[in-house]
């Protein structure tokens, strides 16, 4: 449920009608009236600006073509002037001038008044040099990412995960999704100017943004000039590894098989790092339990695109293709269902981590909440075996973990791709279509 926000009354007509609620606007509400700035970081067309523009009362577009050369001029001599306006005052694509962090932090300071500025950017700043200050205690951070299926009114929303971790869990009817569908919502993805667009459009825009990513954006976010080809094959790469702890080393061995042998691991290493400040690429850190036996934790990071449209359109697959190779679908089916999950978990103040063990016990994703509350979660296609397989792993890492130590979990559940309802088993593990989930 959505509260009251109070939105820009400014903007046209058609730009409020046309606008899809986001999880992210409460939470930027909130966090201007605790910081003097709030930094919406996260990929490009994802929806930060428009976001954005919802609550602020003024905007600097730094991008803006016309403009680009003058503010850039006047961030070196008069940076101060450009934060002149009506506040929140949105400075887009801030990164292109680092120095107005500083300046906003001194404006703030001076003001004494929280709600001051919102800063947009689809990338880190290439030259950190000229940012001499952390902005703690000025500014707030918020990650956005493309839309869940709340979020872009594919989920009902029946089953709200706050309500999980408060032992509150109803049986509901699911969307009548069909595993085709939910392949193609995959391969869409869930950028806000791909919804409702006709399939093939929206498709085409998918493999459009790898493109754009491959050509354009991992050279620019640091001004080092990377090969597009290169990238396109180091993206295909990631894309056959999602939802694994894979080292550099095995990226390395599957690009230099399909003949990129002239490249270095640590070649690989600075692309992936660029890709990770275009927030592209975004890894999912290991859980640590106490548990009662002394199994050793894996703590690799387990390896996820923002979106899974990015995989599949590296791959150049699309959804028949998808229903002709169910594993795959499996696979990149779980980064989609993290992608909803992070989304979720950002608005109940938590975090989700992957969890695997010396003894080869797996665990798809822990939703662990600030207050040390915890869900437990496997991410299957749906059918009978795999949820039965699912909830014999989460049963089995549920019984490991010491609740001398830690909580015991708030519950145990199985996320499903399809499905007709959403319910409780016997054993106390609950089996949900991702189209009912909610934060």
């Amino acid at each position: 449920m959505y509260l009251c926000i109070k939105f820009n009354d400014n903007l046209p007509m058609d730009e409020q009608a046309k606008y899809k609620k986001r999880i992210a606007d409460q939470m930027l509400k909130e966090q201007l009236e605790a910081a003097g700035a709030v930094l919406i970081q996260g990929p490009k067309w994802c929806g930060k600006t428009t976001t954005a523009r919802q609550q602020a009362l003024s905007v600097l577009n730094m991008d803006n073509p016309k403009m680009t050369k003058e503010y850039l001029m006047l961030a070196e001599n008069d940076p101060e002037i450009l934060l002149d306006g009506d506040v929140p005052r949105l400075l887009d694509e801030w990164q292109m001038a680092p120095q107005l962090w500083d300046t906003a932090r001194h404006v703030i300071d001076r003001r004494g008044k929280p709600g001051q500025f919102i800063f947009t950017g689809s990338a880190v700043p290439a030259d950190r040099s000229k940012i001499s200050h952390t902005g703690t205690g000025r500014f707030a951070w918020l990650t956005m990412r493309p839309m869940s299926l709340w979020e872009s009114g594919e989920s009902n929303g029946r089953i709200s995960l706050l309500d999980l971790f408060a032992g509150q869990m109803k049986s509901c009817v699911a969307p009548d999704s069909s595993l085709e569908e939910m392949a193609y919502i995959l391969c869409r993805g869930g950028w806000p100017g791909a919804i409702g667009q006709k399939k093939e459009t929206s498709l085409r825009m998918a493999t459009n943004y790898v493109k754009a990513i491959c050509e354009c954006d991992i050279s620019r976010v640091d001004d080092v000039q990377r090969d597009p080809g290169f990238a396109l094959r180091l993206l295909r790469t990631y894309s056959r590894h999602q939802g694994g702890q894979v080292p550099v080393g095995t990226l390395y061995s599957d690009l230099t098989t399909n003949g990129g042998n002239s490249l270095t691991e640590n070649t690989i290493s600075l692309y992936l790092s660029a890709l990770k400040k275009i927030f592209v690429i975004e890894d999912m850190p290991a859980w640590n339990p106490n548990l009662r036996s002394k199994s050793a934790i894996r703590t690799s990071d387990t390896r996820y695109f923002v979106d899974p449209s990015v995989a599949t359109a590296a791959l150049g697959i699309g959804p028949k293709d998808l229903m002709n190779d169910l594993k795959t679908f499996g696979l990149l089916f779980e980064t989609m269902a993290v992608r909803d999950l992070r989304v979720y978990a950002d608005a109940l103040d938590g975090n989700v981590f992957h969890y695997r063990d010396s003894n080869g016990l797996e665990c798809d994703a822990v939703l662990h909440l600030r207050n040390g509350s915890y869900g437990l979660i496997e991410i299957k296609l749906g059918g009978e075996t795999l949820i039965e397989e699912g909830a014999k792993t989460l049963k089995k890492l549920s019984d490991k973990i010491d609740t001398t130590k830690m909580k015991k979990p708030a519950f145990k559940m199985v996320l499903t791709a399809t499905g007709a309802y959403a319910y409780n088993r016997n054993d106390g593990v609950m089996v949900v279509p991702i189209g009912c989930l909610k934060n």
